[in-house]
């Protein structure tokens, strides 16, 4: 029988009752919020409800056993999420729990003279630590009435075992029974601006400076990416503003009173292309973050909020501060290296080769991995060595966080490689037996660039002459602008190839013109996971539309205004089965790489459907979001009736090619090289896919590692280099564009000369190509500039 509670017990605590070693009861966010009022940083007043009072109510519910229970028997993280979310959301809320919270609530709107609308936020007890940050793993709800609250507060609770969540704290070692979860109610800001702040430089973790990120309205806007926020960086010496970046920002989220929510609402263009934070604010932000910075010594990223119905300086309020994660552990990685670590070995005992598919080089412990659902993925760690026979889309997350990728099977266009080359990780596939010789947790070495794995340390991790500088935003005052000036001017567009939204930020000063490719499967396969049709059926195709537009919004919102060609989905049928419901709507097929896919889908009526989701979706960004950059390209495209259909149905969503909405297909079947003039009257260009052209135009398995080897997969093959040549001129006919997004021009140079000298109107190439592609286009358009003039000359004597 559980206790009577009451309320010297700890279940509820003013924000002023709190400081920094209360995480077990106040949570992470929780207790930092106290400790900043505790030495006199400005932060809306607020309530805890304790971690105390969450462990009552599980106790209360008799919920404990049964979370258990389900944790260790659902077969996925979604799973488990789902079955314990609900039983959380559906148990009664404690008669006495419930009368003090609001009971709380009501004492806070005496403290500012009305009733207010709160924030509702998440505060786990492992959140926000010097080891690990949980930003976004729990849920936040924003503009909460009294009424709403005691749902909102089970909300979040619930929150703690969303599926990423589990799947966090499985990749942390963190025992998810273990970890409590508090809830932070405070006054909610009426936002004028907002933002983030670090106290050293985000992108090369310079701790001389503090930037400073700023939208109009709520801080979510520059949170969540869906703009690119108004930057300035901020010297912390002298106090001096260093550099200064107005953005157009397009939106800003404010709250609706009358609808009650928060509403995206379109700059007009005075706003948009105004700076959202003075500079006088900009300097008492800088000089809060010192204050924090210095009682906790260490880097600190901060969120921040400028109150419209207050003035300055008392309007500036911190509404989260937590310590940094990246630049500080691996700093600490770096002092914690003994000089034997330090010093860069060149010989060692090989264990195996393979193709060097993503170069880079990296060093650790090998985790043999043969089925994503073997419970061993649950013990990976950050920088562990992934060995495995192969991937798919189920592998991603766990790609991420690997240090390498070395695989039995597969080529260089095979699901590691690209996936790999996207994600700027070292990878070397086709390696036979890798799986069989490398031995689980042995320290072993990856030569990404030479394809060689040895045994123990052997290459200091990082090092690579071969790996690409990043060009990063100048922390001396130099604008990106003055940074791409560096890079040569060139008639021939180098576009990027991205899959994962979350990486855009680490490319965004690459000197590319746009994105020429955009994969959505891995929104759908990460984001979403859920089948389309699922979640038709389910009665919940809204997640989808959101999720896919969050994620392409992410991607266009950065690069603003260069363009970004979103291939729709290309899924094969057992990559699609995978998903979350996708057994009940995939067929059997013998060989889905030349099945039932691309526009072959979205044209028949059992994925129609779901083809209208990822319409809605782009349309959603383009049309909601104001991101009229976004373009769409059809893939695997086979006949031109199937495309007029397909783009039949996209007007019926309300789609239409226009001056600034390009439709373009990938050139990756032979008939689209044959019919090259038929497909130029209904599209705006052409995307040659080399991967699939080279496998379709040889009759070859492209991740074939044998035929591979003895050289019978290879872009370059004449027959494949001649359908590019006779595609651009059958487009260029018509006044068609074409690019390609193959991995070819990023791997041999030999290819890019030839594309340029046939007169191809723009490159994509992977991030670690763009510098080099764009100074061989620039030189050899120099070439082609001076012979023509030479020939001139010769004629003219």
């Amino acid at each position: 029988m559980v206790e009577a509670i009451s309320s010297e017990e700890g279940l509820i605590l003013d924000i002023t009752q709190v400081s920094k070693d209360m995480i077990e009861l106040a949570g992470g966010k929780g207790s930092n919020l106290g400790e900043l009022v505790s030495f006199g940083i400005r932060v809306p007043p607020a309530f805890i409800i304790t971690s105390k009072a969450f462990k009552y109510f599980l106790e209360y519910n008799n919920l404990f056993g049964q979370i258990k229970e389900i944790l260790n028997s659902a077969n996925t993280s979604e799973e488990a999420s789902e079955k314990i979310k609900q039983l959380i959301k559906n148990a009664k809320m404690p008669e006495k729990l419930a009368y003090m919270i609001l009971r709380a609530y009501d004492e806070l709107s005496r403290k500012v003279g009305k009733e207010i609308l709160v924030a509702v936020r998440s505060s786990a007890t492992a959140e926000d630590i010097e080891t690990a940050s949980f930003a976004g793993q729990q849920d936040t709800y924003l503009n909460v009435t009294r009424d709403d609250l005691l749902d909102r507060v089970k909300d979040v609770w619930a929150s703690l075992y969303n599926a990423r969540a589990i799947e966090y704290r499985r990749s942390k070692g963190i025992d998810n029974l273990s970890v409590l979860i508090a809830v932070v109610v405070q006054k909610m800001v009426n936002s004028r601006s907002a933002g983030v702040m670090f106290t050293l430089h985000p992108v090369t973790g310079d701790e001389k400076y503090i930037m400073i990120e700023s939208n109009w309205g709520l801080g979510e806007s520059v949170v969540s990416g869906k703009v690119t926020p108004d930057v300035i960086l901020i010297e912390k010496s002298t106090l001096k503003i260093v550099e200064k970046k107005v953005s157009e920002k397009n939106i800003k989220i404010i709250y609706d009173r009358q609808l009650k929510k928060n509403v995206i609402v379109n700059l007009d263009d005075r706003e948009s292309k105004s700076m959202s934070i003075t500079d006088d604010e900009a300097i008492e932000l800088a000089k809060l973050a010192l204050k924090i910075e210095e009682h906790y010594k260490r880097p600190m990223d901060i969120e921040w909020a400028i109150d419209n119905d207050l003035s300055f300086p008392e309007n500036i309020f911190i509404v989260q501060a937590r310590p940094e994660t990246f630049w500080s552990s691996k700093k600490k990685k770096e002092e914690n290296k003994t000089e034997a670590e330090k010093a860069s070995i060149t010989t060692g005992k090989v264990l195996v080769k393979g193709l060097a598919a993503s170069p880079g080089i990296a060093y650790g412990k090998a985790k043999i991995i043969i089925d994503i659902k073997d419970p061993k993925v649950h013990d990976f760690q950050k920088g562990d060595i992934l060995v495995t026979k192969m991937t798919d889309p189920d592998w991603v997350p766990l790609m991420k966080i690997a240090g390498a990728i070395v695989t039995d099977e597969g080529g260089m266009t095979s699901h590691a490689a690209i996936v790999s080359r996207e994600l700027g990780i070292p990878a070397v596939v086709g390696c036979r037996e890798a799986t069989k010789v490398i031995q689980d947790n042995q320290e072993i070495t990856v030569d990404a660039i030479r394809g060689i794995i040895y045994e123990g340390k052997v290459l200091q991790a990082g090092e690579s002459s071969a790996t690409q500088p990043q060009v990063k935003m100048g922390v001396q005052g130099i604008s990106r602008e003055i940074l791409l000036s560096l890079y040569p001017v060139t008639a021939t567009k180098i576009y990027m190839n991205l899959g994962e939204p979350d990486v855009i930020d680490k490319y965004l000063d690459l000197p590319f013109d746009g994105i020429g490719l955009m994969r959505i499967e891995f929104i759908v396969s990460e984001w979403i996971r859920y089948h389309p049709l699922y979640l038709i059926k389910m009665g919940n195709p809204e997640l989808f539309v959101d999720k896919l537009a969050e994620g392409i919004a992410k991607v266009a919102s950065a690069i603003y205004p260069r363009p970004v060609v979103v291939r729709f989905s290309d899924f094969k049928t057992n990559e699609y089965k995978k998903l979350i419901g996708g057994e009940e709507f995939e067929p059997e097929e013998r060989n889905p790489m030349i099945g039932w896919r691309g526009v072959s889908r979205y044209v028949s009526k059992e994925y129609e459907p779901a083809f209208r989701l990822e319409v809605k979706a782009i349309r959603k960004v383009r049309e909601e979001m104001g991101l009229k950059n976004v373009w769409v390209m059809f893939p695997f495209v086979r006949t031109t009736w199937e495309l007029e259909k397909a783009i039949r149905i996209m007007e019926e969503e309300g789609l239409r090619r226009s001056s600034d909405f390009r439709v373009w297909i990938m050139a990756e079947v032979p008939s689209v090289i044959v019919l090259a003039e038929e497909f130029s009257k209904i599209v705006d260009g052409f995307s040659i896919g080399s991967n699939d052209l080279a496998q379709l135009t040889l009759g070859v398995d492209r991740d074939s590692e044998l035929l591979a080897r003895m050289g019978y997969y290879d872009e370059r093959d004449p027959a494949v280099l001649e359908s590019i040549r006779r595609l651009i001129k059958a487009a260029h006919k018509y006044n068609k564009t074409v690019s390609i997004c193959g991995q070819a021009p990023s791997v041999y140079p030999e290819v890019v000369e030839y594309l340029v000298k046939a007169g191809i109107d723009s490159i994509s190439v992977n991030p670690d190509a763009v510098i080099n592609v764009r100074r061989q286009v620039a030189s050899i358009e120099q070439q082609i500039i001076l012979k023509s003039l030479n020939g001139k000359k010769d004629r003219n004597k």
